[in-house]
């Protein structure tokens, strides 16, 4: 049976580049036969979280989320990374046979700390737990975005190491990388969505609010007449999001051919508005909806913890034999 495995970091609200770039593909893989474990990465959120009602309110906001957006508990395990404990335990292990150089070498680390982060042991160590969480489950592949690969790269050693030191204990995982228009969401300013640059537009974003963050979306001072590269549109890359082939190129077709009737950045900001509203109307039904029963959330994340608890103690018992502690 094929076993599918991602996780996410609760560190705010969730935005279209979440929503593009993991939510839906990961929803879509529910069609697929196999096993889905899906788990919020509260463990990794310490690194960088210092306030606890915080954490817990991101925490929920994300099951929520993925919940409103089509994730069925009946066919994938929702549930808090900190619910499976032998996750930290296969941690260790790992960190005994991996080697310093290796982590170093970690792309997220040495971003984090170029943008001034304190390290710390645990950023230090998060390959090594992101590792435990992606091996713990016996997962076939992983869904993740083309700058993430390193991580699946790094965990695919971690296992090497230890398997060539006891026998073979990990299963080696591989990379599910999306691809087209799911694979980069732009932000208001041009660069990746990300909540660290505060340029995201919230997937659940609606009404007035909504409009003002369409509005801040980058433009240029060109009069609507002037003929533009559709392809230099930051506008034009956000209503591929959301439009039909057809209507999408009829609109870069206009914006191309410019003149009497071309449509302007406002024009364009009112349809990229209309689009979201629509898209994600059914979505925001269900997120009121389980916001009124936080009973079953937490039902539904504590069923999913026990299936994944399952199956990691089975792999942390098979790990604790290999290498004498049983």
């Amino acid at each position: 049976m094929t076993t599918y495995l991602s996780g996410i970091q609760p560190s705010g609200l969730l935005h279209l580049g979440n929503y593009f770039g993991a939510i839906r593909p990961q929803v879509a893989l529910q069609e697929r036969d196999g096993d889905k474990f899906y788990f919020i990465a509260d463990y990794h959120a310490l690194t960088t979280s210092d306030d606890p009602e915080e954490l817990r309110g991101h925490v929920r906001e994300v099951a929520i989320s993925y919940l409103a957006c089509g994730l069925d508990p009946a066919r994938a395990s929702l549930f808090r990374q900190s619910d499976v404990p032998e996750v930290t335990e296969l941690t260790w292990l790992l960190a005994t046979v991996t080697g310093m150089g290796v982590l170093e070498r970690a792309v997220s680390y040495k971003d984090k700390v170029a943008r001034g982060l304190k390290p710390n042991v645990g950023l230090f160590l998060y390959p090594v737990l992101q590792a435990s969480d992606i091996l713990a489950y016996d997962s076939d592949f992983v869904p993740v975005g083309g700058d993430q690969v390193q991580h699946i790269e790094l965990t695919q050693d971690m296992a090497g190491y230890f398997n060539g030191r006891y026998g073979e204990v990990f299963h080696r995982p591989e990379a599910l990388v999306p691809s087209g228009r799911s694979a980069k969401v732009p932000g208001v300013d041009g660069e990746k969505m990300s909540k660290s640059y505060g340029n995201g537009i919230w997937l659940f974003e609606t009404g007035k609010r909504l409009k003002k963050v369409v509005g801040r979306i980058l433009t240029d001072s060109r009069p609507p007449e002037e003929p533009k590269d559709p392809d230099g549109l930051l506008l034009l890359d956000f209503l591929a999001l959301f439009l039909e082939p057809g209507e999408l190129e009829d609109w870069r077709e206009r914006v191309r051919a410019g003149g009497e009737g071309a449509p302007g950045y406002g024009h364009l900001k009112v349809r990229l508005v209309e689009a979201i509203e629509e898209h994600f109307a059914p979505a925001r039904e269900r997120r009121e909806a389980l916001l009124q029963d936080p009973g079953e959330v937490d039902r539904i994340l504590e069923r999913g913890a026990a299936v994944a608890r399952e199956r990691a103690r089975a792999t942390r018992d098979r790990a604790l034999r290999a290498c004498g502690l049983r």
